[in-house]
């Protein structure tokens, strides 16, 4: 059974906000998958790009997030685990992806120095690149999109949490009728 709610977008689009305050809500565990990777490989994000390249990263991240296992959990990703097709494939089967959806300007606000957020940027790729080639993949794995501009946290956490119990509340009853 899919019981896992999956968030991915744009770093600053709020994932791990959302995800602990919709956690709580629900009734479930917290896991954001940025930490998980820090905590295995005892780094923390930047340190483990600037050693492996952003592709280098990227496998890692995919790999880690191919792995999760958790049941009734908040799963909060990392912006570029969309780039991990086995991993998003995997995170897909295990619960609702929902995509929380932010105008690049206010993700440009949000994120300061992009360095610090580990933010997998190539050399001489702009924020506004990355959010132009997110965009069509985070589309792509989500269930379900959240607009989440100019709406309060715990506004998003409502919407979320309603759509996800419709989806699901869907997905059963498409189930059943096969």
């Amino acid at each position: 059974m899919k019981e896992n709610i999956i968030l991915i977008g744009m770093p600053g689009a709020g994932k791990s906000t959302v995800g602990v305050v919709l956690a709580k809500k629900l009734g479930r565990g917290f896991v954001d998958s940025d930490l998980v990777i820090q905590e295995r490989y005892g780094k923390l994000l930047h340190e483990l790009i600037q050693e492996n390249g952003v592709e280098g990263f990227w496998r890692i991240e995919e790999e880690v997030n191919a792995s999760l296992s958790q049941k009734k959990c908040v799963i909060a990703t990392g912006g570029s685990v969309i780039y991990g097709p086995k991993a998003m494939e995997h995170l897909r089967g295990i619960g609702t992806v929902v995509y929380l959806q932010l105008p690049c300007e206010e993700v440009a606000e949000r994120l300061g120095d992009l360095d610090a957020r580990g933010v997998t940027l190539k050399p001489g790729q702009t924020l506004k690149d990355l959010y132009r080639e997110r965009t069509p993949l985070y589309e792509k794995y989500a269930h379900i999109t959240i607009t989440c501009s100019g709406k309060m946290l715990r506004q998003i956490v409502e919407e979320t949490a309603n759509a996800v119990a419709r989806h699901v509340r869907r997905m059963q009853q498409e189930g059943e009728a096969k």
